[in-house]
């Protein structure tokens, strides 16, 4: 099967917010994303881009992407966080995860940044098997930390 990994584009939107939906489900949040097409090519495509995509494409279209931003680090310096990384169902075990992954850690290194970070579901044994073949360090004893904008309403003056 032959696979393209390439930078995402505006007219590439619609198919990522498919695979954000498609990965909610997989994440038993399928209610959860509030995101638009709209606000994903403001965010993404806009004036000072929040994020930045690559895309796996076949013959039958986008099947899988890697979504990231940068960040900054008191300790490191400049970051990347990969916010998603996700294979349609119908495209998963074929390599293409493999190719994504890949393909963000080149463009990791072409930035010059002293670590790429991530998130994975503690219930997601293929996905922490996944990046530890990469030397990825799981590290089990920090706990991610959210608050939402209701909460950010009610806390703030």
């Amino acid at each position: 099967m032959f696979v393209k990994i390439r930078k995402a584009t505006t007219k590439d939107v619609p198919e990522i917010l498919n695979l954000i939906r498609e990965l909610a489900v997989f994440e038993r949040e399928p209610h959860a994303v509030e995101v638009t097409e709209e606000e994903l090519l403001q965010d993404g495509f806009g004036e000072n881009p929040a994020f930045e995509a690559l895309v796996a494409e076949t013959k039958n279209g986008i099947v899988g992407m890697a979504l990231y931003y940068y960040r900054y680090s008191t300790w490191k310096g400049k970051t990347i966080h990969l916010e998603d990384l996700i294979v349609k169902q119908a495209n998963r075990g074929t390599g293409i995860g493999k190719l994504l992954f890949e393909s963000f850690l080149e463009e990791v290194k072409k930035q010059g940044v002293r670590r790429a970070e991530w998130v994975v579901l503690d219930w997601n044994q293929n996905a922490i098997d996944f990046y530890e073949k990469y030397g990825a360090s799981i590290l089990r004893d920090w706990h991610l930390v959210q608050i939402d904008n209701q909460t950010i309403m009610k806390n703030s003056k």
